[in-house]
């Protein structure tokens, strides 16, 4: 009998410390998990300028922009030393009516970004920042989430466009910083704060099959020795974003 006292005595006492030890894991889990990273190295790398510009308050970063890019388009007016007939490789283009105009756009985004529990959806409009200034776009043509089938055939020779509103903005690669700073680069930043990489990645393609379902994956970058989440940009929908921000998005406004 006393034998069997001490056998139920020995089980509680490793059944409590089995549960200790299991809280105190998934305490610590949850702590690594929700790693906040810190962006603010990467800034320097915007193309600032009159008309576009960024400040850093406290947690989050606020950049304006006029949206007006800096590299030709047939969608400049014709008085503009910008304009250029449209000289891309797509056999089916086909300008849309609408001309280039500056925005005023605003788009603040956290300093630290982290993973969010909850992933909000991008909408139609501005999701992002490139690093020249002009916004990037979701997958979506307006006004019903329609696929690009169609609207990608109106896009200029550097693959962007504007709106009705006459709001230039790339729903896919940009070529102009693509040539300029290469397809493995850093292009921008989503509203979320994290970063916005090319198709490339150390020399080879980036495919869907290489991202989650939010059109990106976490580890060392140029920019990032340390790693970090990062979306990166396919020539395949999604192209830049999936389905979500990854982490929390700040505010955009215009």
């Amino acid at each position: 009998m006393r034998y069997e006292r001490l056998i139920l005595i020995f089980i509680f006492f490793i059944s409590c410390n089995s549960e200790k030890d299991g809280t105190e894991n998934s305490s610590e889990s949850e702590v690594l998990n929700n790693i906040k990273y810190d962006i603010s190295a990467i800034l320097d790398k915007f193309e600032t300028r009159e008309g576009f510009s960024y400040s850093l308050n406290n947690d989050n970063i606020t950049f304006n922009t006029d949206n007006l890019p800096n590299h030709t388009s047939p969608y400049w007016p014709t008085s503009s030393n910008l304009y250029e007939e449209y000289n891309g490789s797509n056999s089916n283009f086909r300008i849309n009516p609408n001309k280039i105009e500056a925005q005023n756009i605003t788009i603040t985004v956290p300093k630290n970004p982290s993973e969010s529990v909850v992933k909000l959806a991008t909408s139609l409009g501005a999701i992002g920042v490139a690093r020249n200034g002009v916004v990037f776009y979701n997958q979506y043509a307006g006004p019903n989430n329609q696929p690009l089938t169609n609207e990608i055939n109106s896009f200029d020779q550097w693959l962007g466009h504007p709106t009705g509103q006459s709001a230039y903005h790339y729903h896919i690669e940009p070529l102009y910083l693509t040539q300029q700073y290469g397809k493995d680069s850093f292009l921008g930043l989503l509203a979320d704060g994290f970063p916005v990489y090319g198709p490339v990645e150390n020399g080879e393609k980036v495919t869907n099959n290489n991202l989650d379902s939010y059109h990106g994956h976490t580890h060392v970058t140029d920019d990032f020795p340390d790693g970090i989440y990062h979306y990166h940009i396919t020539d395949e929908d999604p192209y830049i974003n999936g389905n979500g921000f990854y982490g929390n998005p700040g505010n955009i406004s215009n």
